[in-house]
């Protein structure tokens, strides 16, 4: 069965002026759902318009009196109105316009047009005709919620959570499981060390609708096990509109109360300035303090379209700017070792309570353009997004070292982010062959220059003072990351009678590569002859450091401490090709495909620390993927679907890399391990769904997925107390789980104007390590039990009222890795706990009023319960009669604060 979505066109016709020219305003929206239709053609005699993304349209410049108009959409039944008034007095709710679904004038429709994909109706209806299984989140959803950037968004998916609000889990795997791509190209990712894509750089105006495929198909890569997310941005608007927006946002445990800052502000040293005094030091440690007033929230947005002959070109161009600061007072962080059961006491490694104060601004631009034939057959885009992130921390902690001195430290730094992305795209639909293809660049940087730190402690004499000149350090880092990809697939349909197969074949090239650069300075000083003051081990670091007559000369000097083998070069080259057939018998729908991938990944570092010595090591595989995906229908609102699909997870270069990394959060050392191996893993789900109306969707889920030589994050004992947190191969493990998925409008119950939008998810999964290991049997770490979504939506069309209150938890999951120490299968094999983030509930309310058609304010207050962030561990203690009981361990904990945000929208 052909179906054809025919996407109206505004026909703006200019007419004369005339004294008694007027408006006719309205909305045009489904009659079941009250949802609003995007792109209904509005005609009255030969003027016309399409509807907005709310179904709103206004045609102005009628002569005044009675018309009949007329409105059509794809799907639904014409409508045909008399007698209705334009004159002066129009309002946007003159005319409420509820169309009538035509179910047998749907099934005999070709698409000819383009089809909108950035309201509920269309992303639901586009998971219901998949063949595979996926979530989506359309436009229109994330204007309900007022999600400020894409973690905010995808996190309202089944299955899905966050870490450090940016880094996406799915299905309780951690980032590195999932696969991102932007407008159908591969984006680097945003991190330095670990394989992850920063999602809170993308700002939400930018998005149209975001897909996450979750189970393996042969035209979809490989190397995704959670999840395969795609962030579609914006395409050809309905119609023209420029708007604007302004806003602000206070945090009540930031706003208006001490914020303390440095000046930051420092350029990469180049090869040979090693002099204290030198271009690009900057000396200044003294610490500032201020009174922040509240964030800053700035967009505009602006869309057009035009007719070139009988083709039409839409653009869309977006600028969004947020300043915002977050202070997380009396943070506790500290790090456990095993529990002290002689003298029932914690035995701690480090305990510090820390005072960090960000800065942190966001740029978003994107510029899209988009070329549509008179038959919609044809279809050009060239889309282009950048986005850059700066975040200025400011960091002081003061506690016990493992050796129980008293210490205090600070650290310094500022961090930027760019990501951009171009793509070029065609799709080409014949009579019996589509024809999709695309050519895209990618480009990520991170940059560090400066990152200072210092601590002192009371090792001597029992006064707090500079030990050594290890304790000053200043690190400079530099990554830059490159990719270019190209993409093509056909599909081709046949017609043997009522038997109507398809076959896909299509292939993929992707070259990445990488270059990570840093360099370490330490404070040395001349014990025996300097003409530094006495005493100036004890003097305040900040006024020590940053007074130049202290500096250079027979004071304090830089020296570089040169560790060559910290730098690296990547270069990965991916070329894959797939087929697959779309086998529908009946009511039985088989999808299955095969996909070959060749990899290849090449890592140049150096042998030795005092001199460029590159050496290269390469990783090779060649694989087979295949994959089935099948859906049986019961009939249009019930179906269910099973499918089977082979993936991979590949090291990344970080992860493979001996670079070395001091993490100050952690207070240890993170690198990579050279012999790390890829992980393959056999994925299976099952799923029911049932579609009530449009617009509607309640399903069920089961998945299953068998990972081998799971990569895992997890830490050893360098020596003494020092950690070294690093990469490695589990022999397996096995993740299980169920997804509930629920959008409902409630107006069946006779709550009207309201909808619900719940879905939880239980997980449960294993690691297995083999027998003699210092690690024992676990869950996967960041794998929570339980995920709960829920979403109470209040639309009023009359009103122009929109409230949402949604609600967010995730339960316990473990973040850092335990180990057991002592000898294996001895009595004094002690073991050090896992450390599990633990749970907290998360409550957001936000409102929107439309004031006529030009403006709107928006309101929110996010995470009104403002709970503690908690980290723990659980320690065994014995008892003195022998038994045992849990001793609880806090390794981190602060307090977010909730946030307040009101922002005005002008469109125009």
């Amino acid at each position: 069965m052909k179906k054809r979505i025919v996407t109206a066109l505004a026909l703006l016709v200019m007419t004369s002026s005339a004294t008694m020219a007027d408006t006719l305003k309205g909305v045009v929206k489904d009659k079941n759902t009250g949802e609003p239709l995007i792109g209904a053609t509005v005609m009255v005699g030969d003027r016309g318009i399409a509807t907005d993304i709310n179904g709103h349209f206004s045609l102005t410049g009628l002569k005044r009196g009675k018309h009949t108009i007329i409105i059509k959409y794809v799907g639904y039944k014409n409508q045909k109105i008399d007698g209705v008034l334009a004159d002066d007095r129009s309002t946007q709710d003159d005319i409420v316009v509820e169309m009538v679904s035509d179910e047998q004038t749907l099934g005999e429709v070709k698409v000819t047009g383009m089809a909108r994909k950035n309201t509920d109706v269309a992303m639901i209806e586009a998971a219901k005709l998949s063949s595979v299984i996926v979530n989506n989140i359309s436009a229109q959803e994330i204007k309900r919620t007022q999600d400020n950037n894409a973690s905010e968004v995808i996190r309202r998916v089944p299955g899905v959570s966050l870490i450090e609000d940016k880094f996406v889990m799915v299905r309780g795997l951690s980032q590195r499981y999932n696969n991102v791509w932007i407008n159908g190209g591969a984006v680097p990712s945003s991190e330095a060390d670990s394989r992850a894509f920063s999602f809170d750089i993308i700002p939400s105006s930018q998005i149209d609708n975001l897909v996450i495929v979750k189970s393996p198909s042969a035209e979809y890569p490989a190397d995704f096990t959670g999840g395969f997310i795609q962030i579609n941005t914006k395409d050809i608007p309905s119609q023209n509109t420029f708007s604007l927006t302004f806003g602000g946002n206070w945090n009540d445990a930031t706003h208006f109360q001490d914020f303390r800052y440095a000046n930051l502000s420092s350029n990469y040293i180049k090869e040979g300035e090693v002099s204290i005094l030198g271009s690009g030091f900057n000396n200044d440690w003294r610490v500032k303090n201020k009174k922040p007033l509240g964030d800053l929230k700035l967009g505009v947005d602006w869309s057009r379209r035009w007719t070139l002959g009988e083709s039409k070109l839409g653009m869309v161009g977006v600028v969004n700017y947020t300043n915002e600061y977050r202070t997380f007072s009396d943070m506790q962080n500290n790090l456990f070792g095993v529990y002290d059961s002689a003298n029932d006491r914690s035995n701690y490694l480090r305990r510090s309570t820390d005072n960090q104060y960000n800065n942190n601004s966001r740029l978003g631009a994107m510029l899209n353009l988009a070329l549509l034939s008179k038959s919609g057959n044809n279809k050009y885009e060239l889309k282009n997004i950048f986005n850059r992130l700066v975040n200025e921390r400011y960091t002081d902690r003061t506690g016990i070292d493992a050796q129980s001195n008293n210490e205090i430290g600070a650290e310094y730094y500022y961090r930027s982010r760019i990501t951009y992305n171009t793509q070029l795209t065609g799709k080409h639909d014949f009579t019996d062959d589509q024809l999709e293809w695309s050519a895209s660049y990618s480009y990520a940087n991170r940059r560090m220059p400066d990152r200072k730190r210092y601590t002192i402690n009371d090792q001597n004499d029992n006064v707090i003072q500079l030990t050594s000149s290890n304790d000053i350090n200043r690190e400079f880092t530099k990554l830059d990351e490159h990719i270019m990809s190209a993409n093509i697939n056909e599909k081709h349909d046949f017609h043997f009678g009522s038997f109507e197969p398809s076959l896909k074949i299509g292939a993929y090239g992707e070259y990445r590569t990488r270059e990570y650069k840093t360099r370490q300075f330490l404070y040395t000083w001349d014990p025996q002859n300097n003409d530094l003051p006495d005493g100036f081990r004890r003097m305040d670091m900040t006024e020590l450091l940053s007074n130049e007559q202290y500096l250079g000369g027979n004071g304090l000097n830089i020296l570089e401490d040169l560790v060559m083998r910290n730098n690296y070069k990547g270069h990965n080259t991916l070329g894959a090709g797939y087929l697959a057939a779309s086998l529908p018998v009946g009511k039985f729908n088989v999808y299955a495909g095969l996909r070959y991938e060749f990899n290849q990944m090449e890592l140049i570092t150096n042998t030795r620390d005092d001199v460029e010595s590159p050496k290269s090591k390469f990783y090779r595989n060649r694989d087979l993927f295949p994959s089935v995906n099948t859906v049986y229908k019961f009939n249009d609102k019930h179906q269910v679907r099973l499918s089977y699909g082979k993936s991979v997870n590949r090291p990344e270069f970080r992860e493979v890399s001996p670079s070395v990394y001091y993490d100050f959060d952690l207070a240890s050392n993170v690198q990579g391990k050279v012999d790390l191996k890829s992980c393959y893993i056999h994925n299976v789900d099952l799923r029911y769904e049932f579609y009530p109306s449009r617009g509607e969707q309640i399903t069920i889920a089961g998945f299953y997925k068998h990972f081998d030589n799971p990569i895992e994050w997890t830490y050893t004992v360098a020596g003494g107390t020092d950690l070294v947190y690093s990469y490695d191969n589990a022999e397996s493990a096995d993740n299980f789980g169920v997804e509930l998925d629920i959008r409902k409008d409630l107006s069946f119950i006779g709550l009207r104007n309201l909808s619900l939008s719940f879905n939880g998810t239980l997980i449960h999964s294993r690691v297995n390590f083999p027998a003699g290991s210092r690690f024992e049997n676990r869950p996967m770490q960041g794998q929570s039990p339980y995920l709960v979504n829920t979403g109470l939506f209040y639309k009023n069309d009359k009103q122009q009222l929109s409230i949402s209150l949604l609600y967010n938890r995730i339960g316990k999951r473990i973040i850092g890795v335990g180990r057991s120490e002592g000898s294996t299968g001895s009595e004094d094999n002690a073991r050090v706990p896992d450390s599990y983030e633990m749970p907290r509930d998360v409550l957001d309310f936000t409102i929107s009023k439309k004031f006529g058609s030009h403006w709107e304010i928006k309101a929110n207050i996010r995470d009104i319960l403002a709970q503690k962030v908690s980290y723990k561990q659980f320690a065994e203690a014995k008892n003195a009669d022998g038994s045992t009981r849990e001793v609880v361990q806090i390794t981190r904990q602060y307090k977010p604060g909730r946030n307040i945000g009101i922002s005005a929208v002008a469109t125009f």
